[in-house]
């Protein structure tokens, strides 16, 4: 069964923030990383109705060391001051990784980490299961487990059920490309495991018991996060799914085109963040430089869905 403290540590808005680098060098850029983590605090993320996660997909994590890893969630860690938890991302091919990504994430006080199935060579689900038990072998930690499938791995209804039986395991990132599987599964367990809907159906997904939603707009204007969740919460369902079509969409309508240039996640939370006033900059390679191409168009969408500057 779930437990209730800690799904209510993770619950809200799913915030998966960039990994800033330094122009030039590519360096991190771990004090506009701090200055991006207080706009969130000071915008209203809090234990309860929010939580961060940090080197995740859109914190592109594949270009990045352990270190600068566990570096980034350091820096993110400090300046959420308690008010609101971090998740770490720890996916990575190499096990003596995930279990360095999990101590430190214990260290440093993360309330879970974040890990998928490994990739490249499509592991079984038993293979993913002692993937996880290695986590919980060298770390106290809890783990959301993210269904990725576009790497290869197919969550089923039954891993669904073997990860709610699974120690350590509080919740799952859930997506799959087979609407049934993406409903029965909710509708099957969603009493003893959380999930976080990662499939852009926050309407359906809360009514159907999922706790919280990934939401890559509250990393620029997490006051509107806020208010979409006591939405989702109220069940005012109509109004929710009318401000997700004006707010949400054209975030995702924005990087659908910038798909057909580059590839990566990031970038346009990156120039988000530069609207409102914080650091941004690009993607390390093999993400290309969207900036000169796309800075205008991402300004005219933050403006027309009345996305508020700093100061």
């Amino acid at each position: 069964m779930q437990n209730a403290a800690l799904v209510s540590r993770i619950s809200g808005c799913y915030i998966p923030i960039p990994t800033l680098f330094h122009d030039g060098t590519l360096e991190v850029n771990l004090d506009g990383m701090r200055r991006h983590v207080e706009f969130l605090v000071k915008g209203g993320a809090r234990d309860g109705q929010s939580v961060i996660l940090v080197c995740g997909g859109a914190g592109e994590f594949h270009t990045l060391s352990v270190d600068e890893r566990l570096r980034c969630a350091e820096a993110v860690v400090e300046a959420a001051a308690g008010k609101v938890g971090v998740v770490l991302g720890v996916q990575t091919t190499r096990q003596a990784e995930l279990i360095a990504l999990a101590q430190g994430a214990e260290r440093l006080g993360c309330v879970a980490v974040q890990a998928s199935a490994p990739f490249y060579e499509v592991p079984t689900e038993d293979d993913v299961a002692e993937w996880l038990k290695a986590i919980t072998d060298h770390a106290q930690t809890n783990i959301v487990f993210y269904a990725t499938p576009w790497t290869g791995f197919h969550t089923s209804l039954e891993m669904i059920g073997r990860l709610a039986e699974t120690p350590g395991v509080i919740a799952v990132k859930w997506y799959s490309p087979d609407r049934h599987i993406f409903e029965k599964a909710m509708r099957q367990y969603s009493a003893k495991i959380m999930f976080i809907d990662n499939s852009l159906q926050y309407v359906f997904s809360h009514a159907m018991g999922a706790r919280a939603i990934n939401l890559h707009v509250s990393n620029y204007w997490p006051q509107w996060g806020q208010e979409f969740w006591k939405m989702l919460e109220s069940r005012q369902y109509a109004e929710a799914q009318k401000e997700m079509t004006r707010v949400v969409q054209p975030f995702y309508d924005l990087g659908t085109e910038v798909a057909r240039f580059t590839g990566g996640e990031g970038h346009l939370d990156k120039l988000c963040l530069e609207y409102v006033g914080l650091a941004g900059g690009r993607c390390r390679p093999p993400t290309r430089d969207i900036r000169s191409l796309y800075r205008e168009k991402v300004f005219a969408m933050a403006r027309n869905v009345g996305v508020p500057k700093i100061g």
